[in-house]
């Protein structure tokens, strides 16, 4: 039996891809596209600007492999120049607003039960305003701290809490609604 060693293929078809072989390119495309335009959708309400952002993120990718130090995953490298990408579209169509508020609470939120569908949960996440969405996809999706957070929106890391426990506050509100719509008893 031949042991097929992943990472070394990976690594294969990321240099043959810097070298700008298109059918390596198009391997690194069409495996993380599809995860890729769900970082973009997580970000961006309209699917059509999705997938506008995901390519256009795709092309700093591939401009950039050469600067891909192998460090951390590769998926992980391509998902942050998606989040960028969603980032800088969302501050250039200034469709994003923050509210300086230095008093927030941390609250702890409910387990989403299994009863909702991936396109319910999404909807709601859709109807947040768009500060509130940012950092809780930043926060509870991506994994970044509110220091991070902070940093990269240039916000106070108070508006980064505060918005996360507001965001919170609306999702549980909506699930909660949502809930009782589907029980009947609303």
């Amino acid at each position: 039996m031949k042991v097929i060693h992943l990472h070394h293929q990976e690594n294969e078809l990321i240099q043959l891809a810097v070298e700008s072989n298109r059918q390596a390119q198009q391997r690194i495309y069409t495996q993380f596209s599809p995860k890729m335009l769900s970082v973009c959708r997580q970000y961006i309400k309209d699917i059509h600007e999705a997938e506008d952002i995901m390519i256009t993120a795709f092309m700093k990718v591939f401009t950039n492999l050469k600067n891909f130090e192998h460090k951390g995953s590769f998926e992980g490298w391509i998902r942050r120049i998606m989040v960028n990408e969603c980032i800088s579209f969302i501050r250039v169509q200034k469709k994003i607003r923050y509210l300086e508020e230095e008093n927030y609470f941390e609250e702890s939120f409910n387990t989403i039960e299994s009863q909702f569908s991936v396109d319910e949960i999404q909807f709601l996440i859709d109807t947040l305003p768009d500060g509130y969405k940012m950092v809780f996809n930043l926060y509870a999706i991506e994994g970044f701290k509110h220091q991070e957070i902070a940093m990269m929106l240039g916000i106070k890391e108070g508006t980064s809490k505060s918005h996360l426990s507001h965001a919170r506050k609306m999702l549980q509100g909506q699930l909660n609604k949502l809930k009782n719509y589907d029980n009947g008893t609303e």
